[in-house]
């Protein structure tokens, strides 16, 4: 299991940055997937930006091109820097986690909320027109 602190949500106008921090603890050596996903008011919860635990990279459709996904090489922080920001990205932002397992050739890891089981408390970015 991992502890997840999130960081770095504010207030921020239209094609604007903001770039959020996820402070991973506890289990620090077993392989995570580790993933930001965001729910708006009165939405279903979002997939953003997922990095797996063999380094490959996924993106939501409504982001991709403006926000990248990162961590640092001890990976006990994920970071989502966020680009050309629009009323449409304001959310709260969740880290998230799941142990990594390798899949076989050709199949792929569900990018869905119901495959992470560790997750932090938000942190709320409001973009403004």
């Amino acid at each position: 299991q991992v502890q997840l602190v999130e960081s770095g949500g504010g207030s921020v106008q239209s094609g604007g940055s903001l770039r959020l921090s996820c402070a991973r603890s506890g289990d620090m050596i077993s392989k995570y997937d580790m993933a930001w996903f965001r729910q708006a008011a009165g939405k279903e919860r979002e997939a953003v930006a997922r990095i797996r635990g063999d380094g490959s990279i996924d993106y939501g459709d409504s982001v991709e091109g403006r926000f990248t996904i990162s961590q640092d090489n001890e990976r006990a922080t994920l970071y989502l820097q966020m680009n050309n920001l629009t009323p449409e990205d304001t959310a709260i932002y969740y880290c998230a986690a799941t142990r990594y397992v390798r899949l076989g050739p050709g199949l792929r890891a569900p990018f869905s909320e119901f495959a992470f089981d560790n997750w932090g408390q938000g942190t709320q970015v409001t973009v403004s027109s």
